[in-house]
């Protein structure tokens, strides 16, 4: 954790250049730095962890309850909850994490030139990378373990109401770079609940290469527009679960319960369902029955109130919202085409499943649907980087250049070309 602009006695924009100095000088070293230390900083940070959960309880029961008092959303206040098991997955995410390959130096398409040379290409870090996330604690370890692991100086900005959960994991990061004698300022967390230090960290270009925001859809069209620093961002998540007409009914009830109920707060939780016409009436019935049992509110189509009467009438807007709660859209379509138009149309390019024993139909969704995550068979809820095997993620990114999906390791790094020569002169 760095220094507050009030212990250092100056404004939030140079306590905000003091971080991008501090910043980019360690970015320097760290970027020098071989796996091996950075992985032994890894692991000293997760036991670091382990050994803090009681003050982590503490300090997050302080959120807590200024959210409480505050009026959170219960999304919000799902996402600052600092469990023992969010406790543990982030000590796990962090040893995971170390165990990856770390991709940093790998030099890859070397080839020989008609002049003799060899040209290839080398991973390096980006640098200096600023993330900008609203509750979620548990950002804190992940974004830190991914950026240090890749080479990267990190400064993270998280919401004011997790500010002492913040300064709790911050604590613990410092700890794991001190014992393995790496710049403190490798991770440093902003210390200020000052809403300004996002406007002036979103444009220290002189320092930051790339600016990650996590949040609502809000804070992130804020940054996208007033970022004079290159943004990885998603605006929303609209998922979308296709059940096909020659899907397996069993299949197609678990995977739309588990998409929707597993947790509704995040944003690879399916928001609409589809339906086609040709299985609506075998499967919604029973979809009924599981999603007003864990307290849903159903919002159909005219045909969906058909086969369900007294469900709400879904409206226009239904169809691209992020409820981010319990609260699902459902519309009968007549096929695979007609579900892939509605979410061509409605989607938000974040994840979307299709379920089918149809091979053929199978492939046209993976095929044609133009999203980060497209799933056969399988939970929403799987678009996550530490399902994907990824260690964790520092977001994940529906914007096609220069990371797509859950961003992890390779995301946070890019290509430099090199060449190899032993005397070549150009004639």
């Amino acid at each position: 954790m760095s220094a507050n602009a009030q212990d250092l006695g100056v404004t939030v924009a140079d306590y905000m250049q003091h971080l991008g100095r501090e910043a980019r000088a360690a970015s320097r070293l760290l970027g020098a730095v071989d796996t091996g230390r950075k992985n032994s900083a890894l692991l000293a940070i997760a036991e670091a962890i382990q050994r803090a959960r009681d003050e982590l309880r503490s300090e997050n029961e302080r959120d807590l309850e200024a959210g409480r008092s505050s009026g959170l959303s219960g999304a919000l206040m799902d996402r600052l909850e600092l469990g023992d098991a969010r406790i543990e997955a982030m000590a796990e995410g962090l040893c995971q994490i170390a165990a990856l390959p770390d991709p940093v130096g790998e030099i890859t398409d070397l080839n020989y030139r008609p002049s003799g040379i060899q040209v290839g290409k080398m991973r390096v870090p980006l640098g200096v990378v600023g993330i900008i996330y609203e509750s979620r604690p548990n950002v804190t370890a992940d974004a830190a373990g991914l950026c240090l692991k890749s080479g990267n100086a990190a400064i993270l900005r998280g919401g004011s109401e997790a500010i002492h959960s913040n300064r709790a994991i911050a604590g613990c990061i410092r700890a794991g770079l001190t014992a393995c004698d790496l710049p403190v300022a490798a991770v440093q967390v902003v210390d200020t609940t000052d809403r300004a230090a996002v406007g002036e960290l979103i444009r220290l270009s002189a320092y930051v290469d790339v600016i990650v925001p996590r949040g609502g859809k809000g804070l992130i069209q804020r940054i996208s527009d007033e970022a004079k620093v290159p943004v990885i961002k998603h605006l929303d998540g609209v998922c979308h679960t296709y059940i096909d007409a020659d899907a397996d009914p069993d299949m197609a009830v678990k995977l739309s319960v588990n998409a929707k109920t597993q947790r509704y707060g995040t944003c690879n939780t399916m928001e609409t369902l589809l339906v086609a016409e040709d299985i609506a009436a075998t499967v919604l019935p029973r979809l009924r029955r599981e999603f007003e049992a864990a307290g849903v509110e159903l919002r159909g189509c005219g045909r969906t109130q058909a086969l369900l009467p007294g469900i709400f009438q879904a409206q226009e807007s239904d169809w691209n919202a992020e409820y981010l709660a319990p609260i699902l859209a459902i519309r009968v379509v007549a096929d695979l085409e007609d579900a892939m138009d509605h979410i061509a149309r409605y989607g938000s390019g974040h994840t979307d499943a299709i379920v089918t024993r149809d091979y053929g139909r199978a492939r046209r969704f993976l095929r044609e649907v133009d999203s980060s995550s497209v799933m056969v068979n399988a939970s929403t809820r799987f678009a996550d980087g530490f399902e994907y095997g990824l260690g964790a993620e520092i977001g994940v990114s529906t914007d096609k250049l220069h990371a797509r999906g859950p961003v992890g390791l390779l995301g946070l790094t890019t290509q430099k070309f090199v060449v190899m020569g032993d005397g070549q002169i150009r004639s």
